[in-house]
């Protein structure tokens, strides 16, 4: 039925057809609801039994647990900060959550896909099913807090001089999620950071919070990096009960994104490894050799993990198949220095109490150069052995 009525609307959408202007935006859609029957007549192909489409929606499927969980705990949050709790109900919670999350979900995909359908139609090619993970990453990684008209900045930003100035999806150097959250992070810091951008001041559904303007509550990286004890349990932090980014609080939904993400090979094992085993590293020997007077410092390695977007970045950007490094051996390195990296920016700058953003984006530079030195390295072995069987 579905095919049907592509079939029957093609030929406006066609050339001399009244809505040729907007071919991209059908071929867009017959894609995504429809696999393309369309093969290459020319050259070698080889045919794989996933494509791009089917690989980006593995990974919106491996953030639902996450987004879902950041639905609830923003209702969480704010009810304890009401010191309701009690007497809210889990729905309550989540639905709370859920209608503070829907309009930063459709602004992201509002305004990436329009700049999309836009860029694909002028350059008279097709749409790129990259946005479909971007436009979903983007509202995980905020503040509750952040503004509409703000995020909608973020994404024109990332998605025109982060993505389709490098030629659009798979030329990008850069991971365009992080991209918008730096824009936001430089731009606008009183929105993304501090101890009042974790709870969302408005009434929505029938919880009826009403939460004084006074009222803050501090995530564990920040409470770390104002010299104080982090007042969260690490059972808490792992669970996810924690203030925090939408996507990035609990251990326990990211981890079950990863386990779906390794089993059906899109994300790199290689590169998750070693982003914690970096991480780890760094961690400890800060806490051997690093000063006593500072807090994050003295955070174990299991804190640096569970707190702020330690596993978020590891599993999820960190793992982007187009800025990361593509070698073997090569995922090995970059995650490792990506780990070691986000550890070394949360406690020798203050002013920067994350780091794993950061961190990637600097990595993402590198990547390249890594693949190089062990693609090099892989050729002048061959060269070597050619030589050496040539003597024989």
């Amino acid at each position: 039925m579905i095919k049907t009525i592509f079939d029957k609307l093609r030929p406006h959408f066609e050339e001399k057809g009244k809505l040729h202007a907007f071919y991209s935006v059908f071929e867009g859609m017959e894609t995504f609801m429809l696999v393309p029957s369309t093969t290459s007549r020319t050259g070698v192909s080889i045919h794989d039994a996933i494509d791009s489409k089917r690989i980006m929606s593995f990974v919106v499927i491996a953030l639902l647990p996450a987004l879902l969980f950041g639905m609830y705990n923003i209702g969480y949050q704010n009810a304890l900060a009401a010191g309701m709790v009690e007497q809210t109900s889990f729905w309550a919670m989540f639905f709370y959550g859920f209608l503070l999350v829907l309009p930063k979900i459709v602004v992201s995909y509002l305004v990436g896909l329009g700049i999309e359908f836009a860029v694909a139609q002028w350059k008279k090619e097709e749409i790129q099913e990259g946005y479909l993970v971007t436009g979903i990453l983007i509202p995980m990684i905020v503040p509750v807090d952040c503004p509409l008209w703000m995020l909608a900045l973020a994404v024109a930003f990332s998605v025109i001089l982060c993505k389709e100035i490098f030629g659009g999806t798979g030329m990008n150097i850069f991971n365009p999620a992080l991209c918008a959250r730096a824009f936001l992070f430089f731009s606008y810091p009183t929105s993304m950071s501090g101890e009042k951008v974790w709870l969302a001041k408005e009434q929505v559904c029938s919880l009826g919070y009403n939460l004084p303007e006074a009222t803050t509550m501090a995530t564990p990286l920040g409470e770390a990096a104002a010299g104080t004890n982090i007042s969260y349990s690490l059972s808490d932090m792992v669970l996810g009960f924690v203030p925090g980014s939408i996507g990035e609080t609990s251990v326990v939904a990211i981890a079950i994104g990863a386990l779906l993400l390794m089993y059906t090979r899109i994300a790199s094992w290689k590169t998750i490894v070693s982003v914690f085993v970096g991480g780890a590293i760094v961690a400890l020997l800060f806490n051997f050799f690093g000063p006593a007077d500072n807090a994050v410092a003295g955070m174990s390695c299991w804190e640096h993990f569970a707190a702020g977007g330690f596993c978020f970045g590891a599993v999820f950007m960190a793992t982007d198949p187009v800025t990361s490094a593509r070698t073997e051996q090569g995922k090995y390195i970059y995650g490792l220095l990506i780990g070691m990296l986000a550890i070394l920016i949360r406690v020798l700058n203050p002013g920067f109490p994350e780091g794993m953003m950061l961190a990637i984006l600097f990595m993402n530079m590198f990547a390249p150069l890594i693949d190089y030195f062990f693609v090099q390295h892989n050729i002048n072995k061959r060269l070597a052995r050619g030589k050496q069987t040539a003597k024989k």
